[in-house]
């Protein structure tokens, strides 16, 4: 039996009553992955969300395309980069531009999730890839930032790198959805990128990562086969063991002699 694509109002109906499963996925393949496994949540870019076969791989997954706000401009920009997206299917857009633009976007009706604690884009105000929120001020940013989201209009939030217990705090004090990023399970959901889950990932593995899976180790076997088949062609070439009879297509005999008598006659 398929499953029905959830809607904003549902996300909020189930918000602390169970934890939704989110993931980053960036191919088709990982999508209808996504979606026959079950997942609740993805985020997306943009481009994946265009393809008109992406509802076909993935047609229950709450799907939410996203940028990095200097990728996608003003708030007029960002009106008409979600109005494109949200016709394409996207359920709700990520925006980590400022609250204004949050609110610009929800005043058009286009549900809109924000980001609060590490926000890679603009880590350079929080002192760079480190966890947020671990003294009771920079907790408290972090609580009046959801509270600013809330009154932009945004439908939730993801919270990435915040100590458990203040993003528990948090998520029991707001009506966002609260998508947690290595924050615990005080959260609604939680997050992981595909590419740490499969193992493709082959720099720093965040400490709220789990990997599930060897891939890296598969595509370098893939790659050093890929490297044999290839030189055993050029050993072929140069042998000439390849073209064999069964890969050539030979002519009719009598057209052939016909064919050789005109062109030595040319």
């Amino acid at each position: 039996m398929s499953r029905k694509r959830p809607t904003i109002a549902d996300l909020r109906a189930m918000k602390g009553k169970r934890q939704l499963t989110m993931l980053r996925v960036l191919t088709m393949d990982e999508a209808e992955a996504a979606e026959r496994a079950g997942i609740d949540i993805v985020s997306v870019p943009p481009e994946l969300v265009l393809n008109p076969q992406y509802r076909d791989a993935a047609p229950s997954l709450f799907t939410m395309p996203g940028d990095n706000f200097y990728e996608i401009g003003t708030a007029d920009d960002f009106v008409r980069w979600a109005f494109r997206l949200y016709k394409a299917s996207a359920d709700a857009v990520y925006c980590s531009a400022g609250y204004a633009t949050v609110k610009r976007l929800a005043d058009d009706n286009i549900p809109v999730i924000g980001h609060v604690g590490l926000i890679p884009s603009r880590a350079t105000w929080t002192g760079g890839f480190k966890a947020v929120g671990k003294t009771a001020d920079s907790a408290m940013q972090i609580f009046e930032a959801v509270k600013q989201y809330e009154a932009a209009g945004a439908v939730g939030a993801e919270i990435e790198v915040v100590p458990v217990e203040v993003a528990k705090a948090i998520s029991e004090r707001t009506s966002l959805i609260m998508l947690s990023m290595g924050a615990g399970t005080g959260c609604d959901a939680q997050y992981l990128f595909a590419d740490d889950i499969l193992g493709q990932n082959r720099g720093h593995m965040p400490r709220h990562s789990k990997v599930y899976r060897n891939f890296a180790a598969e595509y370098d076997r893939l790659q050093a086969e890929r490297i044999a088949a290839f030189s055993e062609y050029v050993a072929d070439v140069n042998s000439l063991a390849y073209p064999e009879d069964k890969h050539v297509v030979h002519m009719d005999p009598d057209q052939l002699g016909l064919f050789m008598k005109r062109v030595d006659g040319a």
